[in-house]
């Protein structure tokens, strides 16, 4: 069984990679990331803390019902959210901050088959999702391991006030997309903010975050030449459901959990 302290240091790693200049996912205090414990539990990102060089003192643990309550509520002040945050940390000693962006990786965490979240801001990806025609650029599948890393399509997300009234937009998103593809996303497109990656261990996490950095990056150069040429409905079908790219897919999974 793994431990609280292996979950955290797995965390650690993951977020460091994400955080890798050379990949400019995020910069300075940018992003945040969480984990799984047991069924009560995660660790998330403090408020603040650079992903780059974080260690263990940068996340904290929190217990997810009460996150859930807040985000259950329909109205609900910064003040209470803050406070709300607070009182749920596992250590009621602890003197740091959960993100504020606690909200939605409680609710992600919720999902069947989701340990891992990652939020990053990537360059490449926020220039599609900062323009005029992001969500008409988004609507289609490229090529096919995009579909195998990331999933049939990405879940789409207007722009809201980051805070409990995005995680709410969000889970509502989120559910829509469940109901009509049987399965949580594994990418998450925020309106003119970043990028959050789902995953059963942090390589699902990376190979989604970097499979759809090249994604935004193919879209930029299509729209130089008159546009993305999507695949069908009933390619990205097939792709996602063909044995042999499930056994791909399996195969990411199995990697993550080999020493």
């Amino acid at each position: 069984m793994v431990t609280p302290q292996e979950v955290l240091e797995t965390l650690v790693g993951l977020s460091r990679r994400l955080a890798d200049p050379a990949l400019d996912y995020v910069i300075l205090g940018e992003g945040n990331t969480s984990a799984g414990v047991d069924q009560d539990t995660f660790f998330v990102k403090c408020s603040g803390v650079s992903l780059r060089d974080i260690g263990a003192a940068g996340f904290v643990r929190v217990r997810r019902e009460p996150i859930l309550a807040l985000l259950g509520r329909s109205t609900v002040s910064d003040d209470e959210v803050r406070d709300g945050m607070l009182a749920a940390r596992v250590d009621p000693f602890s003197t740091v901050r959960p993100s504020v962006e606690t909200l939605f990786h409680a609710y992600f965490l919720s999902l069947p088959g989701i340990e891992f979240v990652g939020h990053t801001h990537p360059t490449a990806v926020n220039a599609v999702l900062c323009s005029q025609r992001a969500e008409e650029l988004l609507a289609g599948r490229l090529f096919p391991d995009e579909i195998v890393c990331c999933g049939p399509a990405p879940c789409w997300v207007p722009y809201v006030d980051p805070g409990q009234p995005l995680s709410r937009e969000i889970r509502s998103r989120v559910e829509a997309y469940i109901s009509e593809h049987n399965a949580p996303p594994r990418i998450v497109l925020m309106q003119n903010h970043g990028l959050i990656a789902l995953g059963r261990s942090p390589l699902e996490v990376e190979s989604a975050t970097a499979m759809f950095v090249k994604t935004a990056r193919v879209l930029l150069g299509t729209a130089a030449l008159g546009g993305p040429r999507f695949l069908s409905p009933s390619d990205v079908a097939r792709i996602y459901t063909r044995p042999d790219e499930k056994y791909r897919e399996q195969v990411i999974g199995v990697a993550a959990a080999t020493p």
